[in-house]
């Protein structure tokens, strides 16, 4: 099953986290299929390609909890 889900990176204590494309038997920092997005929890930004991001909705991807509402809040879903 493919999901769309949060890779973590950044330093330590100031985390960002990149949307992407994975398996989902894949580790959390493993390899992906594609990259998304980005999100910063500390200043809030989002950035996403929402056009990747309809096609492997359609496709069947199934987001996380977190990515989900992300999205919703991107008025994607």
């Amino acid at each position: 099953m493919i999901r769309i889900r949060l890779k973590c990176f950044g330093r330590k204590k100031y985390k960002t986290y990149r949307i992407v494309i994975m398996y989902s038997k894949t580790r959390r920092d493993g390899r992906v299929i594609e990259e998304v997005g980005f999100y910063n929890p500390q200043t809030k930004e989002t950035q996403l390609s929402i056009e990747r991001i309809k096609v492997r909705l359609a496709q069947g991807a199934q987001p996380s909890d977190t990515v989900k509402n992300l999205l919703s809040k991107a008025k994607i879903i």
